[in-house]
This record gives structure tokens, sequence and C-alpha cells, in this order.
């Protein structure tokens, strides 16, 4: 399994050629080809972190607070707003993606940063309020009341003391919508058709085409597009691994 990413650092680090008669080591290793990857490609990497920040804080501003209130309050129909939101899951991304481009186009969001944050964050609200729900119910409800009792209001009480104690399922959260949306191909390529926007995975599509007969730059922007889903995963992995698990057992 890991050696197609050892394969990917190999061609890299080599002087030129293609992917299929390389060298099983990098005999004289040359950063040429990160060196031609940070030129052509810098400005997409730097969209591509934009994007998905954004949509992190985006997808967590709407999701914790809707968890909260799906797992805390006693409302009527949060089974079936559940349900919805777990549909909402298995609609096909070219479902979505054509809806929004006819929205987007309508209201000038396309090749946009807005747009793009707006798109990936569809599939991060929908994953981060499963993930805060399961844990936010087995946050007990006299914790809360005894915040309310010391005069603490209902928004100060969820900011203070819910949300500090659901940091492992908002890391949880917060990594996974990252990860959406920083490997996000389908919404960049629907909703942006211009150079000014457009994050790495889509530049890395294109990138192909131009250096198919050195491989050396392509492999590059996939080292350097791997490195913040792999740098986060090694930070995050025990909040992550306390968070997915947080609410199975009360």
């Amino acid at each position: 399994m890991l050696f197609p990413l050892y394969w990917m650092v190999n061609v890299s680090l080599q002087s030129g050629g293609g992917a299929v008669a390389t060298p099983w080591f990098p005999a004289a290793p040359s950063l040429d080809g990160y060196v031609q990857a940070f030129n052509d490609q810098g400005r997409n990497l730097v969209t591509s972190l934009v994007v998905s920040l954004g949509s992190v804080v985006l997808s967590l501003i709407i999701a914790a607070p809707a968890a909260y209130a799906l797992a805390q309050f006693k409302i009527r129909w949060a089974t079936w707003v559940l349900f919805g939101v777990l549909i909402t899951q298995m609609i096909p991304g070219i479902v979505v993606a054509n809806a929004l481009y006819s929205a987007f186009s309508d209201i000038g969001l396309l090749n946009s940063l807005p747009g793009l944050i707006l798109a990936d964050s569809t599939a991060g609200v929908p994953f981060a309020i499963i993930v805060m729900r399961a844990f936010m119910g087995s946050i007990p409800p006299s914790i809360v009341e005894a915040a309310r009792v010391d005069g603490a209001g209902q928004l100060r009480a969820f900011v203070s003391v819910v949300l500090p104690m659901s940091r492992n399922a908002l890391i949880t959260a917060g990594l996974f919508t990252f990860l959406f949306a920083w490997g996000d191909f389908l919404f960049a390529l629907t909703l942006t058709t211009t150079e000014d926007v457009r994050p790495v995975t889509l530049g890395l599509y294109q990138y192909i085409g131009t250096y198919v007969s050195d491989w050396s730059p392509i492999m590059a922007t996939a080292v350097l597009s791997s490195l913040p889903a792999i740098v986060l995963l090694l930070v995050a992995q025990r909040y992550v691994a306390a968070g997915v698990t947080g609410g199975a057992v009360k």
C-alpha cells in the first residue's frame, strides 16, 4: 500500500524522464521538479489551503450548534432532521455540482473563493453534524444545567462549557472537512473556468497534459499536495481516535 507513495517521492527526485523507466532509487537526487512545481503550482496550493480552511470554519460554525441542538434539545422532529442529514450524504456529487453551477451562475459565485468554500462545505457540514451529535449526546445535561444555574445563558453555556468539552469531536470534524475540501476535484472542475481560482487538484490534473514527458514536476506537485494531509493526520491522530469513539459509549 505504501509503495505508490514511495514511487511518487522517487520519481519527484529524478532529474527527468518518464515514470515507467525510472530507476528504483534516485542515484542523483534533484529538486528541479519541486522548483518547477512551486513556480507553477504555488498559487494553486495557496488557493486550496484558503478554500480548505474556509470550509472548516464555515462547516463548524453551522454544524456545532446544529449537532448540540439535535443532541440535547427536545426537538420533536429531531430524528427526521438527522435522517435528512444522512440522506444528503447519499446524493451523488455531480448532482450537487450541477445544481450549484446554475445557482452560482445566477448570483455571481463562479470562479470565486467563497463559491468553492460554500460548495465544499456541503460535504463537510453533514459529516460534522453526525460526528459531533454522537459526542455531544454523551455530555451529561446536568453540566449544562449547572452553568445555567450560575447565570450563563444558553449561548454562553454552549460556548464556555459544551464546546471545550467537545474538543476532540471538533478537531475530528474539522480535520475530515479539511481533507474533503483539500482533495476535492469535482467542485473545482465544475465551478471554476479560469486560472484565477484553481485548486491544486485541478492544477495537477491539467499539469499532466503539459509535462507528460517529464513526470518529476507532476510527482513533486503530488508530494506537496499530500504533505498537509499527512502532517494533520499525524498531529491530530489521538484527537481523531477519541473524537470518533467519544459518543459510542456513555
